[in-house]
């Protein structure tokens, strides 16, 4: 008897519970019809609109089995993986890609100092002068490396000059923006505590703002400089040189083989980078 009693309890337990749920949010445990019916005909219409642009851009079974039989064929071709006696070559394209990297993010930082300053609340109070610079961040930032690089390379040639200038254009809108943030969320009660006491407002820049945000805005430099190092690569396809040059080489020749050598030691550099930038960051952050 004592076994029954135990199992006939839990359902008036639930039963209660199920009433303090109703009782609490009655749209959850009673959902109405036409709340159903509406959640339905909406997840129909996203799956049929995401339907139609697979359609549209051609996402379908069969582009999917004929893209990958050529990916197949690509494969084979890149293994064993040969350098063909180009390593030398190679190296120095991989060292010209991260000098590319390293002073276009250069660049980027001293041109989004001052750009930083002004796109902060804290310095530019004037709401419309203030929504002006950051729109015009906008503006710079809509623009993709690869466009500023066809732009540049127009201008100046062939070569690693205009792929460090597109980097920096690229970078400046870009870490301006996040330095204009890191500043507006830093604490004003350094600043506020200098000025009182009779410093100016460069004292107060220099002592109470730079040692908050200086790591906030090492750190998102290096994840730039990252960034850099893996776009240099597809500014090198469109004629800045590097290893992206080397890269659309052999592709365009089909030496496959050559092309993994290749990715192996790009990946291996950026993994490298990674890694030490990652440490770095940690440091700056963390102490």
């Amino acid at each position: 008897m004592t076994r029954v009693a135990s199992l006939t309890v839990p359902p008036l337990i639930a039963a209660q519970e199920m009433e303090a749920a109703r009782q609490i949010a009655p749209h959850l445990i009673d959902t109405p019809f036409a709340v159903q019916l509406r959640r339905f005909v909406l997840w129909v219409g996203l799956s049929a609109l995401f339907i139609a642009l697979c359609i549209g851009v051609d996402m379908t079974p069969a582009a999917f089995a004929r893209g990958l039989t050529k990916l197949a064929d690509f494969m084979r071709g890149m293994f064993p993986p040969n350098a063909a006696g180009g390593e030398v070559r190679i190296l120095q394209a991989l060292a010209a890609t991260f000098a590319m990297a390293v002073t276009g993010t250069f660049l980027g930082v001293l041109g989004a100092l001052p750009l930083g300053l002004l796109g902060a609340k804290t310095f530019v109070a004037n709401p419309v002068l203030h929504f002006l610079i950051r729109r015009s961040f906008d503006v710079f930032r809509a623009i993709p490396a690869l466009v500023w690089a066809l732009i540049l390379i127009v201008a100046f040639g062939l070569g690693p000059f205009g792929g460090v200038i597109a980097l920096a254009l690229t970078d400046i809108p870009r870490l301006g923006k996040l330095y204009a943030e890191a500043i507006e969320n830093s604490d004003p009660r350094p600043q506020e505590g200098i000025r009182a006491t009779g410093g100016q407002r460069r004292a107060a820049i220099r002592f109470g703002l730079l040692p908050e945000v200086l790591p906030v805005m090492a750190s998102q430099s290096l994840y730039m400089l990252e960034s850099n190092f893996r776009n240099a690569a597809i500014l090198g396809i469109v004629g800045a040189g590097g290893i992206g040059f080397e890269l659309e080489e052999r592709i365009r020749i089909f030496a496959f083989d050559q092309v993994a050598w290749i990715v192996i030691a790009y990946v291996l550099c950026v993994m490298a980078l990674d890694y030490v930038s990652e440490k770095i960051r940690s440091k700056l952050v963390h102490g």
